[in-house]
């Protein structure tokens, strides 16, 4: 058949098995190499901007630079980052996580392409520039770019869609971390949001990929090293991690809910004051570098106060202050639009916050403690999990980037704990707490957000159908004010037939200058429920397949 043949066939047929799986090998690959260039971008513009030799210890560095140096980088990194957000995206927000995730569930599987290359560069440079947020977020974007750019190149039905998105996220997540099997759990836990049997070897072949493009460029090596003294003093302890699990969990959720009210105030001072958008970040930036000048450790990622944490090397007050600080510089950067995720805030404020746990348990019982940097670790993985809204993948993620599977219990408690109290308090996680101000309800499920999918105009009988509803009785409604619109979803057409008790209600086309609206046929309350139901079974059998 030759390779134009098999294309050809590819296209219009859609992917087998096997070559499904050569497409998620693809993908992954890609996928690898995009979290490469993206982490060695960011250091690259850290080195050039700063002057430091070695980004991990920038934090140490920058204590050295003229205080206008801090200072100005991150003005002049926002100012960039404003102008490309407003040229190439529509509305000059950075997209992120919770769009991934909204792709799976309502775009087939797809993204925005335009506005996400536009991320993906504002966030490389928001970081490289100083920003206080994280890698992994964009990177997962960036991903999912790409995977819906293979979707819309073979032509992938909703479900294939949706499993090459989950493959490029499994690839990002785990080049991004050298955490194979967290990459591939991140995925079906957090972007897909099922474990579904179809899914999970394609999406362990692509996070097989981008694992080993990490370990062929920085080798097999965890990310943070850990102290030779974390054990724990068997059952004795665990009560503590309970209460640092309950603590976690609420530390989680300030900062998710000062991020929202930062960027409601930042929302409210743009408007007030007509900042023109593209001047946000670099007005966040302006903000970033006072803070920097004083305190250089709320620069970039953070992982070298992070790796502090881990090893015991800071004060109480010093992991307090940081924590705080840390928490704020993130909500800054995010709320001003300057880009990068949260993984990497999560992190460190984690992993502080378990440090000045530790201290606190272990000064008071020293006989029963173990080390403070085991506090710690469950810390850091009780507080991302909280977060993320992923307590399985976050556990092993922990495990995998410090390489310590001795302590899994204590983390294991820790996890429960916070993500129990947190998803009470928040909308599930920041990402689906993000989606649900904007009024995307995936949080509640299927059932939830599929009414929002449909047009009222392709469930609707027009009034040419050989059971269309009476055209006068449909007039008669339209004058009493009863009438839906053919743009509208079947989530705001629903409630009129709980409202009226009708069987079927108008369907108009509303007059752009205001004129009276074009009847264009009925929808009927029963159509509307199959529409409805055949959703859900598609979902189901996606989901149990």
């Amino acid at each position: 058949m030759g390779l134009r043949g098999t294309w050809l066939l590819l296209l219009e047929k859609g992917p087998s098995q096997f070559q499904f799986w050569l497409i998620a090998l693809f993908i992954g690959i890609a996928a690898g190499f995009a979290a490469l260039f993206f982490r060695r971008g960011i250091s690259l513009l850290q080195e050039t901007l700063y002057g430091v030799e070695d980004v991990r210890m920038l934090h140490s560095f920058a204590e050295s630079l003229p205080w206008w140096v801090i200072l100005i980088i991150p003005v002049c990194g926002g100012l960039v980052v404003g102008l490309i957000l407003h040229k190439f995206t529509p509305d000059g927000r950075v997209r992120s996580v919770a769009d991934v995730i909204e792709g799976a569930a309502l775009a087939e599987g797809r993204v925005e392409q335009r506005a996400g290359l536009a991320s993906a560069a504002a966030s490389l440079i928001t970081l490289g520039s100083g920003g206080s947020s994280g890698r992994e977020g964009p990177v997962v974007h960036l991903a999912a770019v790409i995977s819906s750019r293979v979707s819309d190149w073979i032509k992938a039905d909703g479900i294939t869609g949706r499993d090459l998105l989950g493959c490029a996220v499994a690839a990002a997540v785990s080049a991004s971390f050298n955490a194979p099997i967290a990459g591939a759990i991140f995925a079906l836990e957090v972007v897909l949001r099922h474990f579904a049997v179809h899914a999970f070897a394609p999406i362990v072949i692509a996070s097989a990929a981008g694992t080993v493009i990490n370990r062929l460029e920085f080798g097999d090596v965890t990310e943070f090293m850990l102290g030779s003294d974390g054990m724990l003093q068997f059952y004795v302890e665990l009560p503590a991690f309970l209460i640092l699990g309950l603590l976690s969990g609420l530390v989680a959720v300030l900062f998710m809910r000062g991020t929202f009210f930062a960027e409601d105030l930042g929302n409210v001072l743009q408007r007030r004051f007509s900042i023109p958008r593209w001047a946000r970040p670099a007005f966040a930036g302006l903000m970033l570098g006072g803070m920097a000048i004083y305190f250089p450790h709320i620069i970039g990622v953070g992982y070298e106060t992070t790796s502090a944490a881990l090893t015991g090397e800071l004060l109480l007050w010093e992991a307090v202050v940081f924590a705080i600080l840390k928490a704020i510089a993130a909500a800054v950067t995010i709320a001003g639009r300057m880009g990068g995720g949260v993984f990497s805030p999560s992190l460190m404020i984690g992993a502080i916050t378990g440090l000045a746990f530790g201290l606190v348990a272990t000064s008071i019982f020293p006989d029963v403690s173990g080390s403070e940097t085991l506090y710690a670790l469950a810390g850091m993985g009780a507080v991302a999990a909280a977060v993320l809204g992923a307590p399985i993948s976050t556990t092993l993620i922990v495990f995998e980037l410090t390489g310590d599977w001795q302590t899994g219990l204590a983390v294991m408690v820790a996890v429960s704990m916070s993500t129990a109290i947190s998803s009470k308090l928040v909308d599930r996680s920041f990402f689906l707490t993000q989606l649900e101000r904007r009024n995307i309800h995936l949080a509640a499920g299927p059932q939830a957000y599929l009414l929002s999918m449909f047009r009222v105009g392709r469930v609707m009988r027009p009034m040419t159908h050989e059971a269309a509803a009476p055209e006068q009785r449909l007039l008669t409604l339209i004058e009493q004010g009863i009438f839906t619109d053919r743009n509208a979803t079947l989530e705001s057409a629903l409630p009129i037939f709980e409202r009226t008790g009708l069987d079927f209600v108008p369907v108009v086309q509303l007059s752009p200058s205001g004129g009276p609206p074009a009847l264009e046929g009925a929808l009927f309350h029963v159509d509307a429920l199959k529409a409805y139901n055949r959703a859900l079974a598609a979902t189901a059998a996606e989901e149990h397949s």
